[in-house]
């Protein structure tokens, strides 16, 4: 089968490659009808996350339809079946699967004794994600073997397009969870920071969760056009002071709410020193991430108020200003998304129409043009803010 392949820094090709089989009962193989690029694939591909080798199939959101089948699945998929993967690899059957914890799964990485050295303990196998994270094939090629697909997969009807769909594996039930985790009351301002396609998704999410006011933070006109189409009052950081038009925005209070959808790469410019700073530890292999945005939200945020951290980070993050967290009495949450426990409430607002999620892809091809879409999707060439791949 044709697939995209990782081959080091910078280096996506489409190779020919094995087919995946049937390797336990509870495994399915489904045929790719849609996959897609996401903003972690591009920390890949920069080779920012530790632990991918040459000959890693690339790719976490992926749907298809079922073509094979392991004996243990006892009747819950069948042949024909047409399925979104979640990228979360899940058991349904540890103590944090059964907590809804579906991200830090006890029993998907194949390779724990990895995760355990480097976090301390396990996290869930995840698809196309590096050997922290298992080191199992991901779904950007034409077949795709499905790990524990009883708990894993969400069966999804016929009828609705793939295009409507496809994001129900990743960057929706990311956005949602994002929105969720902040605790948005009636009366909040929601600050985000980023407006790639996770972060429209957060918008969206926010403004259905009933936030007074939405905020996006970002520098791509396209992003923000899109953004303030999704209902969000926009700040173009080439042009303002991030920090004096929230406190505008505000009457000087800050934001209840702060939701980092960026995670370790921030935009490096002049205009904020610190991202030029980090840039260069980076480069002497002294620091792994540029987290401004993070800096950014906890000088920002109200006292007393949340930060949402849906946007990943990789490894060592320098000059966090723990002091203003604490003394500011900061809530953090963050963590990798738990899909399975979003993905049957956010099937049904597709459903009823309340969200089209398609509405973020600007470009889809053939999955051979990957390579080169990468390259477009990092470089922002073509007003590009989410691509869909076609095998």
């Amino acid at each position: 089968m044709r697939a995209l392949v990782w081959h080091g820094k910078e280096d996506i090709r489409c190779d020919t490659v094995t087919d995946p089989d049937i390797e336990d009962g509870r495994d399915v193989i489904i045929k790719v009808t849609s996959c897609a690029i996401c903003g972690s694939d591009l920390h890949l591909f920069h080779n920012f996350i530790p632990a991918m080798l040459p000959g890693d199939v690339m790719g976490h959101e992926t749907m298809g339809e079922v073509v094979e089948t392991g004996r243990g699945l006892n009747g819950k998929l069948k042949k024909g079946d047409r399925v979104v993967v979640p990228f979360t690899i899940v058991c349904g059957e540890c103590d944090q699967c059964k907590r809804g914890y579906f991200s830090v799964c006890q029993r998907s990485n194949r390779k724990k004794h990895l995760a355990d050295k480097v976090f301390g303990h396990t996290t869930a196998g995840l698809f196309g994600y590096t050997h922290l994270t298992g080191g199992y094939p991901g779904g950007q090629a034409e077949y795709l073997r499905v790990p524990f697909a009883d708990s894993t997969v969400q069966k999804v009807p016929e009828g609705i397009p793939d295009e409507k769909l496809l994001f129900l594996s990743d960057i929706f039930p990311t956005g949602w969870q994002a929105a969720v985790q902040a605790d948005i009351q009636p009366t909040d301002t929601v600050a985000i920071w980023g407006c790639g396609p996770v972060g429209q998704m957060t918008i969206r999410s926010a403004v259905l969760l009933g936030a007074e006011q939405v905020i996006a933070i970002d520098h791509l006109p396209e992003r923000l056009e899109m953004a303030e189409a999704g209902g969000a009052i926009t700040i173009n950081f080439d042009e303002e002071n991030v920090v004096e038009r929230l406190n505008e925005l505000t009457g000087g209070e800050g934001p209840q709410k702060c939701i980092d959808c960026i995670g370790m790469e921030s935009h490096v410019t002049p205009a904020m020193p610190d991202t030029v700073y980090d840039r260069a530890k980076q480069i002497f292999l002294a620091e792994s991430d540029r987290p401004h945005v993070l800096r950014e939200m906890i000088y920002v945020c109200r006292p007393g108020g949340l930060i949402s951290i849906p946007g990943v980070y990789g490894g060592l993050a320098d000059k966090i200003p723990m002091g203003a967290a604490m003394n500011k009495g900061l809530t953090f949450r963050m963590g990798q998304t738990h899909v399975q426990r979003w993905t049957a409430d956010l099937l049904r607002r597709i459903e009823e129409e309340q969200i089209d999620p398609s509405f973020v892809i600007t470009h889809e091809v053939p999955l051979d043009r990957g390579p080169e879409m990468y390259r477009t999707f990092r470089d922002k060439q073509d007003s590009c803010i989410k691509v869909v791949l076609k095998p």
